[in-house]
């Protein structure tokens, strides 16, 4: 059984180095070095998740193995990309990251993330957002089975780079 609990704040370091990895390990081969080395400097910071963790508009669960390390964790709070024409962003919030560990996928983790965030989001919203690389196909079929619908554009800037996201919409 995956147990989800909550992130705490002395979780921060290990969930900022676990995102890194996981990005790295997802991307980093699209991007030219030193853009991905300007994106990851300022992306998931220890001090930005703990600030996060401590705002109740902001939560982070995960999901930890046998031995504590973290196998998966889902991020979710205010929406910070803009929104095509037409959809709405009061009553709505973001699922901003969800990621495992690539030796974890396919293990129920990332099902585990994903039923409590839509829990989580239905708390606190009629609405969840979230941007998928158009290139992440395994992502985008993840999200189609929950419901998910692509609503719209979302450049993404890493570094230089301007990869192209797309939106995708659950009415909760």
């Amino acid at each position: 059984m995956t147990v989800v609990t909550l992130a705490r704040p002395d979780d921060a370091d290990a969930l900022s180095a676990f995102a890194e990895t996981a990005f790295r390990h997802t991307f980093g081969h699209i991007y030219d070095p030193a853009d991905l080395a300007s994106f990851l400097t300022g992306w998931n910071p220890p001090d930005r998740i703990r600030a996060q963790l401590a705002d109740p508009d902001w939560t982070i669960a995960l999901v930890r193995g046998d031995g504590g390390a973290i196998l998966g964790f889902v991020k979710l709070g205010p929406i910070d990309f803009d929104l095509p024409a037409g959809q709405p962003s009061e009553d709505a919030t973001e699922l901003h990251q969800l990621y495992v560990d690539h030796e974890a996928k396919g293990s129920g983790v990332a099902a585990a993330l994903m039923e409590w965030g839509i829990a989580w989001a239905r708390t606190r919203a009629a609405i969840l957002y979230l941007s998928v690389f158009t290139e992440n196909p395994r992502a985008q079929a993840f999200y189609r089975r929950y419901g998910f619908v692509d609503v719209g554009r979302n450049p993404f800037r890493v570094g230089n780079h301007i990869d192209e996201d797309r939106i995708w919409r659950l009415d909760l």
